[in-house]
């Protein structure tokens, strides 16, 4: 099984007023430079089998682009909003081994499923907004896995055609 593991797209800042921090939307440039990096996404790897998203709005809002795209509609998944990496793993793997998951959260949550993922080896990887990294599961949940891409935003949108 693949996982990829998208960071949401630039939101509202945390202080934002009459904003709480579950409610930050995507501000309009994080939605168009996103909609771009979707689209190059798209180009290097087909529609995922399921986009799962935090429940939190910016979230939400960057998977409703991805999902446009593929033409898929994400689904909430809690664990995404802090929930640990094993837990996530776990809720994922259950997924044939050619299928396709994608999941999109915060930081450092994707940072820390990423490096969980990879064995803890190295320097955790931070994704910037938008980033995305994709990921070949071995057959068990605690087997670890192989990174196949790591892409910051720049990169995605400069494969948009």
């Amino acid at each position: 099984m693949r996982l990829l593991i998208l960071r949401h797209a630039p939101a509202a800042p945390p202080a934002t007023p009459d904003t709480g921090d579950d409610d930050r939307p995507l501000t309009r440039r994080g939605r168009k430079r996103f909609k771009k990096a979707a689209r190059g996404l798209a180009e290097i790897l087909p529609a995922p089998d399921l986009l799962l998203t935090s429940p939190l709005l910016r979230a939400r809002e960057t998977a409703k682009i991805a999902g446009k795209v593929w033409k898929l509609t994400p689904a909430e998944e809690p664990l995404l909003a802090g929930g640990s990496p094993e837990a996530l793993l776990a809720a994922v793997t259950g997924h044939p081994a050619g299928s396709v998951v994608a999941v999109v959260g915060h930081e450092p949550d994707m940072s820390r499923l990423l490096a969980h993922v990879l064995g803890g080896i190295g320097e955790r990887m931070p994704f910037r907004k938008g980033g995305a990294a994709l990921v070949e599961l071995a057959d068990g949940a605690g087997e670890g896995g192989r990174l196949i891409w790591f892409m910051p935003p720049r990169t995605l949108r400069a494969l948009c055609k």
